[in-house]
C-alpha cells in the first residue's frame, strides 16, 4: 500500500475499504423488501443500497457501489451503523456522521460520502411509498443552508436534478444568497456534491 494511501486514510476506513462489510453477493438470494439507487454512473459513482425491514426497523442490509476508497469504506460502515436502527432514526443520518465514525476523510473525499446515505433514504422511501405512507420522514433530514431565506440543503439537491449547475443557475432557482450572502461557500460546496451526483 503507498505512503499516500497510508497518509489520506485513517486506519478505520482502510479497513472497511478492503475488508468491506455487507456487500451484496447476487448468489447469496438476499430478501429484499427495499431498493434505492443513486449516482451519476458516468462520474464513476453509482450506489445500490438493499434494505430487509421488519417492524419498521432495519433487520439487514445489502449494498454495491462502483466509487472509490472513500464510498466504499463510507458505505460499509453505513451498512453496519444502521442495522437494527428504526427507520426513522436511519433516514436522518448524516454523511458528517458516518465520516466522524471512519476518524474522518480527506476533504475532497467527503462528497464520496454523500452516497451511502442518498441511497438509504431512497430505498427508505421506496418502502414507505409502497406501504402506503409516501413522503412520511420527508424533510425531517433537512439542514437549513441560507438563513435568510429558510432554504435548505434538499431545495439546493432539488434545484440540481432540475438542471442547476452553477451558481448563477442556483440563485435564478432558488434565490439562494441574495440577501447576505452568507450561505455562498457551503451552497457552493452542496452544489458540487450534487453535481457529481446527478450530474449529465
Amino acid at each position: 500500500m503507498s505512503d499516500a494511501f497510508q497518509w489520506l486514510y485513517s486506519d478505520i476506513v482502510k479497513e472497511h475499504f478492503t475488508n468491506p462489510k455487507n456487500v451484496f453477493d447476487p448468489d447469496e438470494e438476499f430478501r429484499t423488501d427495499a431498493e434505492g439507487v443513486v449516482g451519476n454512473i458516468k462520474c464513476g459513482d453509482q450506489m445500490m443500497f438493499l434494505l430487509r425491514i421488519e417492524e419498521d426497523r432495519i433487520a439487514d442490509v445489502r449494498w454495491k457501489t462502483y466509487g472509490c476508497a472513500s464510498a466504499i469504506a463510507s458505505t460499509s460502515m453505513l451498512s453496519e451503523v444502521i442495522k437494527g436502527m428504526p427507520l426513522r432514526e436511519a433516514y436522518g443520518i448524516k454523511p458528517a456522521d458516518i465520516a466522524r465514525k471512519l476518524g474522518g476523510l480527506p476533504e475532497n473525499k467527503i462528497h464520496c460520502s454523500v452516497l451511502g446515505d442518498k441511497a438509504l433514504r431512497a430505498a427508505i422511501d421506496s418502502w414507505l411509498e409502497k406501504h402506503g405512507r409516501t413522503g412520511e420522514f420527508k424533510g425531517e433530514d433537512a439542514m437549513e443552508i441560507c438563513h435568510c431565506l429558510n432554504i435548505t440543503d434538499k431545495d439546493i439537491e432539488q434545484a440540481v436534478k432540475d438542471g442547476a449547475r452553477s451558481w448563477g443557475q442556483l440563485q435564478e432557482a432558488t434565490k439562494i444568497g441574495t440577501v447576505c450572502g452568507g450561505c455562498k461557500v457551503k451552497a457552493e460546496e452542496l452544489l458540487h456534491e450534487f453535481a457529481h451526483i446527478y450530474g449529465d
